[in-house]
């Protein structure tokens, strides 16, 4: 602090920690918080007001259809599916146009029952009938109209005023909780036939996934863990990306920055650094021209006959797994190279005339100086291959199964359930950042030293 007072003064200094401060402040921090309070707070629509009230919105859609229902004239039952007129105009389409008692089949008088499940976390069931000491009550397909009618009526009045209630009780409690979170670990039933479920369980990775607990069988029936799966392969990817990037970068960047005279390092540089003048999503889109079915290598491999038909490099996840590196190679090499650079040629010539062999004098001399650009490189790799989105998405197009990134985006656009994708993104964060404190301290990097990465 004292060298950067005497040299830029008070004035410079307070500047710069002010304008880091601010950039902490408004793109890490309140980011984060803002997350973290989303990932929370329980979704509006698993609130039991907000089930009640979706349960009067039915009971009210199914009165004014049911009154605006004319039988002679608007859905005979051999109309052939045509619909019933609601709210708003919208068709509220039948069963296959089947009449089932005095009416065909209309979604919200079906749904109008006040033997609804609440969400609860865990496996517990709760109902809101039995919760909120609610007579049972269901709009009957078996009974005259005007009887549809005054049940839907008495459903909507039960449940209208119940919903008033609950919002007014659950403004006064807390929302906070972490249920969100409790969906990342939860249980999905696999539905499966008995010869289809001996086949699965015949597979190495299922039984690698009963193992671990991924994978489990209750009552006679197969459940994983869907989210934690989904985690764990897009990190043992991340991980595998990183050490095959690392064992390909550690050799150009030694052989750039130490075996080879300067003007022909910038000839080598050039020819690393102009792939990548192009785009990301050029270079992975590139990537299609060269994989698909008529791509470069499947129409060569045609050509010299040595497949019948086009190899399926989309369903492969090594595909991904090999443009993944390619796209985020050179993160790995530029911090190694910088740190290499200061590394004075004649510590190896003296190791060498001292007889270390080579796998010597890079174990004690070049990969302890160079241990900042390689924890560097590794941590910034293994970040962006385990935050990659468009990779996964545009070169599997939906044939493989998905990243986590991508459940993320899934569960903020797709299924419109952003409290749980901002508890899977916070979540995935701090995973992420202690792999990288694990990893920092299994190689004995320091933050200080990685100031000698320039």
């Amino acid at each position: 602090m004292k060298a950067l007072l005497r040299g830029y003064g008070a004035g410079l200094v307070a500047l710069f920690f002010g304008a880091v401060a601010i950039w902490g402040l408004l793109l890490i921090l309140l980011p984060q918080v803002t997350m973290l309070e989303r990932a929370l707070t329980k979704p509006k629509r698993t609130l039991d007001s907000s089930i009640a009230a979706t349960l009067a919105r039915d009971a009210e859609t199914c009165i004014s259809v049911l009154e605006r229902y004319q039988p002679s004239d608007t859905a005979p039952a051999s109309s052939g599916g045509i619909g019933v007129p609601s709210i708003g105009g919208i068709g509220i389409p039948s069963m296959g146009g089947a009449a089932q008692g005095s009416r065909p089949y209309v979604l919200q008088c079906d749904r109008a029952d006040t033997h609804v499940a609440l969400s609860r976390d865990g496996e517990t069931r709760a109902w809101l009938d039995e919760t909120y000491d609610l007579p049972r009550m269901r709009v009957s397909d078996t009974v005259p109209l005007a009887d549809q009618i005054a049940q839907a009526r008495g459903i909507a009045d039960l449940a209208a005023p119940l919903s008033a209630r609950l919002v007014e009780e659950e403004a006064r409690s807390s929302a906070l909780g972490l249920s969100n979170f409790s969906a990342l670990v939860q249980p999905v039933l696999i539905p499966l036939s008995d010869t289809a479920r001996a086949s699965e369980d015949a597979k190495l990775s299922n039984i690698l996934l009963g193992v671990t607990g991924l994978r489990f069988e209750k009552d006679g029936q197969i459940y994983q863990r869907i989210g934690l799966i989904t985690l764990t392969r897009t990190l043992s990817f991340a991980v595998m990306a990183t050490a095959l990037a690392l064992v390909l970068c550690y050799p150009i960047a030694y052989k750039v920055a130490l075996a080879t005279p300067p003007e022909w390092a910038v000839w080598l540089f050039l020819g690393l650094i102009i792939p990548y003048a192009v785009v990301e999503l050029m270079r992975v889109y590139a990537w299609t021209a060269i994989i698909d079915n008529r791509g470069l290598i499947n129409e060569a491999l045609l050509w010299l006959g040595a497949i019948s038909e086009p190899i399926q490099f989309k369903r492969s996840a090594l595909t991904v797994f090999v443009v993944i590196v390619y796209t985020y190679v050179l993160f790995m090499v530029f911090p190694i190279y910088n740190v290499m650079t200061t590394l004075d040629r004649n510590q190896i010539e003296a190791a060498e005339d001292l007889g270390a062999s080579t796998w010597r004098v890079h174990r004690r001399v070049v990969i302890p100086h160079a241990k900042p650009g390689i924890a560097v490189g590794c941590i910034a790799t293994f970040m962006l291959s385990a935050g990659a989105f468009s990779v996964p998405r545009i070169i599997s197009r939906g044939l493989q199964s998905e990243w986590f990134a991508q459940t993320i985006y899934n569960k903020f656009f797709e299924s419109e359930n952003s409290n749980v994708g901002a508890a899977y993104s916070f979540a995935y964060t701090l995973v992420c950042f202690l792999m990288v404190a694990i990893f920092m301290r299994v190689v004995g990097a320091r933050l200080k030293d990685f100031a000698r990465v320039q």
